[in-house]
């Protein structure tokens, strides 16, 4: 991949290199000129400068002070960013070292070549490379212009010419040379952002893989401290804090289950396959764990899985099983069981039947339609298959609910349905649901009126935002479930009301767990009855 905003011109440095070599280059020439206005003044230095014109050394040097003060302060108009400007200065330094030399005797004075460090300046500084070779041969011709002029009216002897060649044909080579590095350091330098910005492209792009896998992953310190976890593993473990205030926290405050089998892990490298709940009431975890190697603080990456969609499917092949084998059974029933309904019904229109054998057919017909109950509720669960998920706004879909509820009874009740949070969303399979909620309102409605003479059952639907579950309850005014009877509630064939199969609320369980729902009982502060369904909340 590249990126070519991050790339530099050709023949120059990056830009904040840049900048900062050009801050070094006015510190260097206010230190310059210090330095020639000391030596003038100097008894002892000033004889070496300005000997040949004192009072042109003098102002040529003030002059350069002044230039460089002038430029420092105002450093932030970043006059490295323009050639214009930069030949502009350069040429001022030629000007001003090339006078100072003239003052001083030319080249016997040495200061000629301290216009060397000018021309790699140059060469590093301004971009266009044509420009730069122009300003090594302004001062190769301003050092021979200064020397054909010394030797024109001083005593000055042609052989002054011959390092004042040598002398411009170095500044040549160190420009050519400085230019060859400052093109190679760009590139070099042009590379390493371009590759800089590769790696933290690829760093957010592994950071949002991670943040948005389905699979919790934590990193675990040798003091059992969570140092980080992705949004999967904050809603596994512990899905009412935020993610951002999760880091550094113990692992005993997610789950002592997962902190246990850390440390058994630390000391004998034991996979514990078996899940865990991380909280008392939430959702079924396998963990396993890797060592990192090459750390000296033995972090251990964590990888959470939910559990519930492995059961859901290893439940669903067993009722599929089951199912068959059951419907198998329900239907050699059938047959005989309807061979003794309709013969009872029969014996029972004869006319000649005495009263005692009357009870008897009645006893014999009530039995057979409760067998036939249990028969049905059998083939029904046989019938199951896996879930066709569908998301559900639930305002919509209840108001539905509530209006087929009602056509389909002669006499459906109150059935009344709260909203808390309208804007409830579940991904679920509508007619599992229905089923569900068939069963639980009909017991609520059959309860309340054996409890109170009026059949009633209340519906309320509400949002647990820090959970991320959508919840329903179903309550009825019922006399309520024996605190006994609460453990074998779902159980099939349990019940405790006369007739009854005892079916409808594991087939409740069943469906729900295939959703990857939860059922509960909960018995309110009222004395009221509550079925609560929870299902993951759709944002």
């Amino acid at each position: 991949m590249s990126n070519p905003a991050i790339l530099v011109p050709p023949g120059t440095v990056g830009t904040e290199q840049n900048q900062l070599l050009f801050r070094i280059y006015l510190i260097y020439r206010t230190v310059l000129s210090v330095v020639f206005l000391v030596l003038i003044t100097l008894p002892a230095t000033r004889q070496l400068v300005g000997a040949h014109n004192p009072a042109l050394y003098t102002a040529v040097s003030s002059i350069f002070l002044f230039s460089n003060v002038a430029l420092l302060g105002v450093v932030a108009a970043r006059w490295q960013s323009s050639n214009a400007r930069l030949v502009l200065l350069f040429c001022v330094d030629i000007v001003c070292i090339t006078l100072l030399s003239d003052a001083s005797g030319g080249m016997s004075s040495g200061l000629p070549l301290l216009l060397a460090i000018t021309v790699a300046s140059s060469a590093v500084l301004i971009s266009n490379r044509t420009v730069a070779t122009l300003v090594a041969a302004l001062t190769v011709l301003a050092v021979l212009g200064d020397t054909l002029r010394l030797m024109s009216t001083t005593n000055t002897g042609i052989k002054a010419l011959f390092p004042a060649g040598l002398l411009g044909l170095l500044f040549f080579i160190v420009s050519g040379i400085v230019q060859l590095v400052a093109l190679r350091l760009g590139r070099v330098e042009a590379l390493a952002r371009e590759r800089a910005s590769d790696i933290y492209r690829l760093q957010r792009l592994n950071e949002q893989i991670v943040q948005n896998m389905q699979t919790g992953i934590l990193l675990v310190d040798s003091l059992n401290r969570a140092r980080v976890l992705n949004a999967a593993a904050g809603r596994l473990l512990d899905p009412s804090r935020p993610i951002a205030l999760e880091q550094g926290r113990a692992l005993t405050d997610y789950s002592g289950a997962l902190s246990e089998r850390i440390e058994k892990f630390r000391r004998s490298g034991e996979q514990i396959g078996s899940p865990f709940a991380a909280q008392g009431d939430g959702a079924e975890i396998v963990a396993r764990f890797h060592s990192l190697e090459g750390g000296e603080e033995h972090q251990i990456l964590v990888f959470l899985e939910d559990y519930r969609p492995v059961a859901a499917y290893a439940q669903s092949l067993k009722l599929s099983s089951l199912g068959r084998l059951a419907a198998s059974i329900a239907h050699e029933i059938r047959n005989p069981l309807g061979a003794i309904s309709h013969a009872s019904q029969l014996l029972d229109e004869s006319p000649g039947l005495a009263d005692d054998d009357r009870r008897m057919v009645d006893m014999v017909l009530t039995n057979s339609q409760r067998v036939n109950d249990i028969v049905e509720s059998v083939m029904q669960i046989s019938r199951r298959e896996p879930p066709k998920l569908e998301m559900l706004k639930l305002v919509d879909w209840l108001e539905w609910y509530d209006e087929r509820y009602r056509s389909a009874r002669d006499n459906p009740g109150s059935l009344n349905i709260e909203y808390v949070d309208p804007s409830a969303r579940v991904l679920i399979d509508p007619e599992h649901l229905e089923r569900v909620l068939d069963n639980l309102v009909n017991n609520a409605m059959r309860h309340s009126e054996l409890a109170t003479k009026n059949c009633s059952a209340e519906l309320r639907v509400r949002v647990d935002r820090s959970k991320r579950e959508c919840v329903i309850d179903v309550y009825d005014d019922g006399q309520g479930v024996a605190e006994a009877d609460v453990p074998r509630l779902f159980e099939p064939f349990f019940t405790r009301s006369p007739g009854g199969s005892g079916l409808g609320l594991y087939l409740c369980r069943e469906l729900c767990e295939l959703n990857q729902a939860r059922i509960a009982y909960l018995p309110t502060s009222d004395g009221r009855s509550r079925f609560q369904i929870t299902i993951e909340h759709q944002e």
